[in-house]
């Protein structure tokens, strides 16, 4: 009786061990259209409209002197949405301030003139610190340069300036505008 008992147990771990094969055989069968699916799902995603603008520039040395004045051009198409402008700025660990001057000048469609508009900007603050995304050393903000607004449509510019006491400002990596189209 014993041989038949010890026959059955081993028929028995046998019918598991075949089942445990044949399931890690059709998993790693479904694998490989699972991952299709994903890659597919996340190459549609990617073709839809992203509406915004983003543009930035490497400041020249890490250090932005007042007299550079990088400008980024940008046409707006629909004129019945509300657009939200962001100032774009990285700088490293070693900024010096917590706030930034900037004026911020715009051209709009059909003028030859610019409206400058100051702003006083805040990079960080005692209880949160830098108020940015970081990845190690390097700080990024963006930071809304007022309320959502209609745009009318047409060719705009946007030039930064930094206005700082400090020329140039020490370690700003990058500076620039954000556009983007609010639903």
């Amino acid at each position: 009786m014993r041989a038949q008992e010890a026959k059955d147990k081993i028929q028995h771990h046998s019918y598991y061990t075949v089942n445990a094969a044949l399931y890690l055989c059709v998993m790693n069968q479904l694998k490989k259209p699972f991952l299709f699916l994903v890659a597919c799902t996340l190459y549609l995603l990617s073709c839809t409209n992203v509406d915004l603008y983003e543009k930035t520039v490497t400041v020249p040395g890490h250090a932005w002197q007042n007299s550079f004045r990088p400008s980024f051009d940008f046409t707006i198409k629909d004129t019945s949405s509300l657009y939200q402008l962001f100032l774009v700025l990285r700088h490293n660990e070693k900024y010096n301030y917590s706030n930034i001057y900037i004026n911020l000048y715009i051209k709009p469609p059909g003028q030859d003139s610019s409206v400058k508009i100051q702003r006083d900007l805040t990079l960080a603050t005692n209880e949160k610190g830098w108020q940015a995304t970081a990845m190690d050393d390097i700080y990024e903000h963006r930071i809304p340069l007022g309320d959502p607004q209609t745009l009318k449509g047409g060719d705009y510019r946007f030039t930064l300036e930094q206005i700082m006491r400090e020329n140039p400002l020490q370690n700003v990596l990058n500076v620039g505008v954000r556009v983007e189209k609010k639903q």
